[in-house]
């Protein structure tokens, strides 16, 4: 017997590059050689005093719920955090531990996305944020940019595309696929639009952590009607733990509080136990290590793959990817990752995945592994170009 699903995951899209991962794990139980460039997760363990805090945690029989909004200690120390890196005030109160990144979205959807009403957001960019759209039964209007853009919005655009059955817009800086991040004055021009017209700005600063030419700056510093989401996942390296945080204006508090009562109970209690470990000095320190590795590797990966006449228009200023522009060997970027793949066992994500704008010439590239095998990865694109250049 079958029944039928709701309509509304046929505005759904699978997610593409999980097919390219099953393949590359394909390759490896068949005993290939694979380097994983495509994944977004850092390849960096838990740092140590996590792992204590975790365990002090379980020893200690912190495993009951904890309050919907999340540990009152851990709320304060995110609230600390911004006054410390960032200059800025945020009220602990404002402040919502969420189970992930991806638990923060789905609270400020649900409170914020209204059936048939659009959220602007540009193209490229990461699937999951316009599917979270699709699945309250709001429609996510992907305007293109391109390079021009460093592949963000711009006040302009937002301006262009509002109409009256627009509801707000859902940026990410620094982003997924491109490594790109809105310059602080578009940014406020941006918002000062949207406050215009009435609606909401949520921003997804989830790699915020991890920006290279210049100090991360955070869009609360525009004004407390400004919605954020983060997560411990990137820059604090705790991907499987699922933990992350909402901030939200203090007239969302009692909607966000509710729903995250019925939704989720709480985030992990151990997960938020050792999360407050993330901000001691100790942990600091190797967070800030394992960003100059980052940064590091990104040095190598552009200019490595410019070689390579990978067209790179804008060099990412952050997050662990480098979208590129793979035109001068192929049209058709699925069909070349998948080459490359089979040939040298070097796992890249297409641009289809990230929306349809240009999404055939570009691929997305994450450099999340080791300097070893960035350099061997390097090798083995150099000689499976070399002979693609002979067939030619």
């Amino acid at each position: 017997m079958t029944f039928p699903l709701a309509h509304r995951l046929l505005a759904i899209a699978p997610f593409r590059v999980m097919e390219v991962i099953k393949r590359a794990h394909e390759l490896e139980q068949a005993g290939r050689s694979v380097i994983h460039m495509g994944i977004g997760e850092p390849d960096f363990p838990t740092a140590e005093p996590v792992l204590k805090a975790a365990a002090h945690a379980l020893q200690e029989g912190a495993t009951r719920y904890t309050p919907a909004m999340g540990l009152p200690q851990l709320r304060e120390a995110i609230s600390k955090h911004y006054h410390d890196i960032f200059k800025i005030d945020v009220p602990a109160s404002r402040i919502v531990v969420t189970a992930g990144a991806s638990g923060a979205l789905l609270l400020a959807c649900a409170a914020l996305i209204e059936r048939d009403r659009d959220v602007l957001m540009p193209d490229p960019s990461y699937p999951c944020n316009r599917h979270f759209v699709a699945a309250f039964e709001g429609r996510a209007k992907l305007i293109p940019t391109g390079p021009a853009e460093r592949f963000q919005l711009t006040a302009e655009q937002v301006t262009t595309h509002w109409t009256n059955q627009t509801s707000g817009v859902l940026l990410a800086s620094p982003s997924n696929p491109t490594g790109t991040s809105i310059a602080p004055a578009e940014l406020a021009r941006i918002v000062e639009v949207v406050r215009q017209h009435g609606g909401f700005t949520l921003v997804d600063e989830i790699y915020q952590g991890l920006s290279y030419d210049a100090a991360p700056e955070s869009a609360l510093a525009l004004g407390d009607d400004i919605v954020v989401i983060n997560s411990f996942s990137k820059y604090f390296n705790m991907t499987g733990w699922r933990l992350g945080w909402l901030v939200v204006p203090p007239h969302m508090l009692g909607a966000i509080e509710k729903l995250a009562q019925n939704m989720f109970i709480c985030a992990s209690s151990v997960a938020q136990h050792a999360a407050l470990a993330c901000f001691t000095p100790e942990a600091s320190v190797i967070f800030e290590s394992r960003k100059a590795e980052f940064q590091r590797r990104r040095d190598f990966i552009v200019p490595a793959l410019k070689k390579l006449h990978f067209d790179i228009p804008i060099v990412p200023d952050g997050a662990f990817y480098v979208y590129a522009d793979c035109s001068h060997w192929s049209d058709d970027a699925q069909e070349l990752t998948s080459d490359i793949l089979e040939s040298t066992g070097v796992v890249l994500v297409p641009g289809a995945d990230f929306g349809s704008h240009g999404a055939r010439r570009y691929i997305r590239v994450s450099y999340a592994t080791s300097m070893d095998n960035l350099i061997e990865a390097v090798s083995r694109l150099s000689e499976f170009f070399r002979l693609r250049k002979a067939l030619r």
